[in-house]
């Protein structure tokens, strides 16, 4: 008989803190990993009925649109309702060793709130979102060095030998991105040089004092 026979309330001070938070999210994601063989071989799918199996899968795949994503409501007539299917059937059916929301315990996240969360699901997306994010640094880093190169075209147009000089092109690009130029035209471009001579200008009087 699993947890959510009587489904008590644990003290929400002895459960875990679900890692996710609303602000994770994989939104441009229409499919999930599911990993094939290792469902095929589960217990779940070996002893389950076919209609505890299909709504275990129905709510793996509802809680990747909950918030956090991964995790379910604790409400079981709320459940029930995004299964469509009888509260108190879906209740029976919750009181089998391998229920709809077998593997499925309390958790708490962010707010205090306590919802549901499953391991395998946590695991999937903790590693789908960890792929995400470094996708998206190697773009962000793919379209830095691209706007580098361009700017480092801009300015061979006003001085070849500045053009050349890595640290130069590197001070005035981060010095445009902390101006939030977007747009970089030719008195952006102006600005950025100034910005440069008067960073070696300070730099260079600062070494001499040093040095006296």
């Amino acid at each position: 008989m699993t947890e959510f026979a009587a489904m008590t309330l644990v003290d929400s001070g002895e459960l875990p803190e679900y890692p996710l938070g609303s602000e994770d999210r994989l939104d441009s994601h229409y499919f999930m990993v599911w990993e094939r063989r290792r469902w095929l071989n589960s217990d779940m799918r070996l002893k389950a009925t076919a209609e505890c199996r299909a709504y275990y899968f129905d709510l793996i795949n509802i809680s990747y649109d909950q918030s956090p994503i991964g995790t379910l409501p604790l409400d079981m007539e709320l459940l029930a309702k995004l299964l469509f299917v009888d509260a108190a059937h879906f209740r029976s059916l919750c009181r089998l060793d391998f229920g709809p929301l077998h593997k499925w315990s309390q958790c708490i996240v962010e707010g205090g709130e306590v919802r549901l969360m499953h391991p395998m699901v946590l695991r999937t997306l903790t590693e789908a979102i960890s792929r995400k994010e470094d996708n998206r640094a190697r773009n962000e880093a793919a379209n830095a060095k691209k706007r580098i190169q361009r700017l480092r075209s801009v300015i061979a147009g006003y001085h070849a030998e500045l053009a050349k000089n890595d640290a130069a092109i590197r001070f005035m690009y981060q010095w445009l991105q902390e101006q939030g130029c977007e747009y970089r035209t030719s008195q952006w471009v102006e600005r950025a040089m100034a910005a440069w001579s008067d960073h070696m200008l300070a730099l260079n009087m600062k070494n001499r004092r040093t040095m006296s």
